[in-house]
């Protein structure tokens, strides 16, 4: 019988999934992720994880409960630095240790540990030990490892040319199907959205905040469509780096995005409670106000958010963009 591996459609699934798919299937292994997130889940996920956790870490936690009696395995690698220079958020780090020992009866975890100073094949061999936990041989591995690598490159591509993950994971998943195609800009206004993909992108805890845009008339651009040479260049001004990944890329596309005059506007959208987001979204701010022709706005959402005072203020910073460009 084919052993099920399920991955929770939260946090780091937003870019690493077509990845992980594709690679757990080389192995033929049953691929179960645990779908779009409804009330059930977060209301799952705040009654069993720590009362201080951010919104998105309470929502992995439902996530994940979905999954439970779904699954042999529960894949939640330790992804700890994939560019050499920073380092994911440190709830992330301790994702399966939260997973094992905070929920009961819960499948085997695989958290193999994903760190690239570690040496040149790092990343390769943490592959290769989840390859071979399943009994796969060194042939099947590389094989799987390089469709995979392909697979996370395709959807790269794809959301370099305007594609948001949700539709670009279809696309790489279901090369085939036709019916599968990025929503055609159509807007006179450019809003750029910039925050945490599995924040931006998850569309109940965003509130549907990007279709809510497109209905506006907003053409919408998220930190995955910006590119990523650009992105690594960008000067913060700091003195350093941010320590933690998506808030360095983040600050370094606003810094982008400011300095380019790209876009009509600028939406900052944060989780309440998340510590290193409060810090950039101050350095985002105090960057705002060197660049006073683009407007700024800073969104936080939490568990409670509601659906018509996100749509209010998206409404009221539409009808101020537009009316700044008319003058």
């Amino acid at each position: 019988m084919t052993a099920r591996v399920g991955i929770p459609s939260s946090l780091l699934y937003y870019m690493h999934y077509p990845m992980w798919h594709t690679f757990l299937t080389e192995l033929n292994l049953d691929v179960v992720p645990s779908g779009q997130t409804n009330k059930n889940f977060l209301d799952q996920g705040v009654k069993e994880a720590l009362a201080d956790a951010c919104v998105p870490v309470k929502l992995f936690f439902g996530h994940t409960l979905t999954l439970r009696d779904k699954v042999d395995y529960l894949f939640i690698p330790r992804v700890v630095c994939l560019n050499q220079k920073t380092i994911y958020c440190p709830k992330f780090l301790g994702l399966p240790d939260m997973i094992r020992y905070g929920l009961p009866d819960m499948p085997p975890i695989i958290d193999i540990q994903m760190d690239v100073r570690e040496g040149r094949m790092a990343l390769f061999r943490a592959y290769n030990q989840i390859g071979s936990s399943f009994g796969a041989g060194s042939l099947q591995i590389a094989r799987a490892y390089l469709k995979a690598l392909y697979s996370a490159a395709r959807y790269n591509a794809l959301m370099q040319k305007g594609w948001h993950p949700p539709e670009a994971i279809k696309a790489v998943l279901n090369p085939n199907s036709k019916d599968i195609a990025p929503t055609a800009r159509k807007g006179d206004l450019n809003f750029a959205v910039l925050g945490y993909p599995y924040v931006v992108h998850d569309d109940y805890i965003s509130v549907g905040l990007i279709g809510k845009l497109k209905k506006l008339g907003v053409n919408v651009i998220t930190l995955e469509n910006l590119p990523p040479a650009t992105l690594a260049r960008q000067n913060c001004d700091l003195d350093k780096i941010m320590f933690w990944t998506y808030s360095d890329l983040v600050l370094r596309a606003s810094h982008y995005l400011f300095k380019s005059g790209q876009v009509d506007g600028i939406i900052h959208l944060t989780a309440f409670g998340c510590g290193p987001d409060s810090m950039v979204d101050k350095l985002m701010e105090l960057t705002a106000k060197e660049y006073s022709n683009i407007p700024y706005m800073s969104l936080t959402i939490d568990e409670h958010s509601g659906d018509a005072g996100v749509s209010t203020r998206l409404e009221a910073f539409t009808d101020m963009v537009k009316r700044k460009k008319e003058v």
